[in-house]
């Protein structure tokens, strides 16, 4: 848990502030009995008012100070574990950004959810019980031992025996408890992860009407939550008792021993009643002690769980090198790059081409040859086993990844659009874009139209993951969202594959226009799209199985020719072939 270290420093003085006020207020606490049995042993004792009266003015005075000090540690309680707890949600945001898409994978998404809320939520009721409640519990047990071993040291013996007991009893208690608590936060990042699955795919689960094995699959986890967290609540059920017990039991002795003392004169009625009522302190802060560690035991199984998450080491290297001159030349050297949760699969085998700067190539494969791998691989996403992938002769991971990034455009196979307007989801390419800009992109991604017959046009809200939009409307505002960008390098991963074949050949032209000053790889599972570009390459199961213009291919590549003739037909297949002789 050394990442905690780092929040330590940053409120370590008010959480001081904090402890010297909830010192005070136990030092007026355990003041209270003792000024109690003065009244008792010398006031009412001696009947004497003014005695009883002076000491109750004492008595106010201490409990109005002891209040102002709860007061004020209860304010810097909550604003030192309100503070922690947002600064430890931010860092953990922002480590998720340093992750590679590897680490992602190892991490679903439910656990990351889970852990950046419910485990740092846990970490902040702790931080919270700490200030307010755990350190006035050992403050208030060692104090009423001592203001008992004063009083008279003879109750103290009493206290002696019975404090081991009770500090075994919390012990044993975090012993038994813990993996409970740890089983539950694994129990509820299933659940979280059931429901993600399930909202996300509701439309499928409804078209295929499989609603009843979803809810029994629910069902199936959240009953081994509830049966994991009776059980720990159960198993600390059984030690609460025990405190008051072991407490109880003290309080008889006394009781029993204490008239041959009375009468003996080594004992005074006081010194009961204050024994009694630190006795009752001791309980009372005991039960804090033993509440704020059932906090503990969720506390600490929520740390180690986000420490899982701090404490990674992004795979993904990245230097310092400048990309203001890159000039968009990529290399692949024999590069060879498997999945981590595939190991058995490679995605990609001894990859080797060039593009040249300002230069479009066109990629095609069948379907898990590598395409979207091999794209990923350039703006350093993933990092490759073996072999180099570099732009202008230098290793992409020797360039600052945020800043390669800001010049590397990617259209993703499948559209990602943003909770927001049509416009603020085109400005994700450029944050300061004008509205000029903007519509000037959707021309070029052939959106406009669609965009401008909404009521709202460009104000139009999306809902999440643009719900609102079919696969084709999406796609376009994906392509402006990577046209208005100012970029050197734009990877378009199959990204007209949901629009009709006149709109691609209108986006495909617009894409033609403006790659003329910039290197554009464009994948694509129609041959129609790429036939006309300079060079093609083609991937057969993570290997290339070819390289050329589509006439070169179709002399040479028997995985290309065959690509063409399902889309194009034989006959469109030998024209092209005694075209190109």
């Amino acid at each position: 848990m050394r990442f905690l270290l780092k929040y330590w420093r940053a409120y370590r003085r008010l959480f001081f502030f904090g402890v010297s006020f909830l010192t005070m207020e136990a030092c007026c606490d355990l003041l209270q009995p003792t000024i109690a049995s003065r009244i008792i042993d010398i006031g009412v004792k001696n009947r004497d008012l003014n005695t009883v009266l002076s000491y109750a003015g004492i008595m106010l005075l201490v409990a109005l100070f002891g209040a102002g000090c709860a007061v004020m540690r209860n304010l810097l309680a909550s604003r030192v574990s309100q503070l922690f707890v947002r600064d430890l949600r931010l860092d953990l945001f922002s480590k998720l950004y340093t992750f590679s898409f590897d680490e992602l994978g190892r991490h679903s998404a439910a656990t990351l959810i889970t852990r950046m809320t419910n485990d740092t939520t846990q970490l902040q009721n702790f931080a919270n019980g700490l200030m307010r409640i755990f350190i006035k519990g050992p403050l208030l047990s060692i104090g009423s031992f001592v203001m008992v071993f004063f009083l008279n040291p003879r109750l103290a013996v009493i206290l002696a025996v019975a404090a081991p007991l009770i500090f075994l009893t919390i012990y044993a208690s975090m012993k038994a408890g813990f993996p409970f608590f740890a089983r539950m936060q694994v129990q509820l990042d299933r659940n979280n992860g059931i429901i993600r699955e399930y909202l996300s795919g509701v439309r499928v689960v409804k078209a295929f009407n499989t609603f009843n094995f979803e809810e029994n699959r629910f069902k199936g986890s959240n009953d081994a939550l509830t049966h994991t967290s009776v059980t720990a609540n159960r198993v600390m059920a059984i030690f609460t008792p025990m405190i008051t017990l072991w407490v109880n039991f003290s309080v008889i002795f006394l009781l029993w021993n204490a008239p041959p003392q009375i009468m003996a004169g080594s004992l005074r009625i006081g010194e009961i009643v204050a024994f009694i009522n630190y006795m009752a302190q001791i309980m009372t802060s005991m039960s804090m002690i033993f509440n704020v560690y059932q906090q503990f035991i969720r506390a600490k199984a929520s740390a180690d769980r986000i420490g899982e998450v701090m404490n990674i080491d992004s795979a993904c290297e990245t230097g310092d090198y400048p990309v203001d001159k890159l000039s968009g030349a990529i290399r692949f050297e024999h590069v060879n790059f498997t999945y981590p949760n595939a190991p058995g699969y490679t995605a990609l085998r001894d990859i080797s081409f060039s593009v040249e700067p300002r230069e479009t190539i066109g990629i095609i494969g069948s379907t898990g040859s590598g395409k979207s791998t091999l794209l990923n691989l350039i703006p350093g996403f993933y990092k490759p086993d073996s072999g180099s992938v570099l732009l202008d002769n230098r290793p992409v991971n020797t360039y600052d990844s945020e800043k390669l990034r800001g010049v590397v455009s990617v259209v993703a196979q499948t559209a990602q659009l943003f909770t927001g307007t049509i416009a603020d989801n085109i400005r994700w390419g450029k944050e300061n874009a004008s509205m000029d800009e903007v519509i000037a992109a959707a021309k070029a991604a052939q959106a406009h139209e669609f965009i401008i017959s909404f009521p709202l046009g460009y104000d139009t809200w999306i809902g999440q993951n643009g719900v609102n939009l079919s696969g084709g409307q999406k796609q376009r505002v994906s392509i402006a969202r990577a046209i208005i960008r100012d970029t050197k390098i734009l990877l378009l991963d199959d990204c007209v594959s949901a629009v009709d074949v006149e709109t691609e050949a209108a986006i495909m032209a617009e894409i033609n226009h403006i790659s003329r000053d910039l290197t554009c790889i464009l994948v694509s599972q129609r041959v129609s799209s790429l036939m006309r570009l300079p060079k093609i390459l083609v991937l057969d199961d993570g290997g290339v199985a070819g390289i050329g213009t589509h006439e070169e291919l179709l002399r040479g590549c028997g995985v290309y020719r065959e690509i063409c003739q399902s889309q194009l037909g034989s006959a469109a297949v030998e024209d092209g072939k005694a075209a190109a002789v």
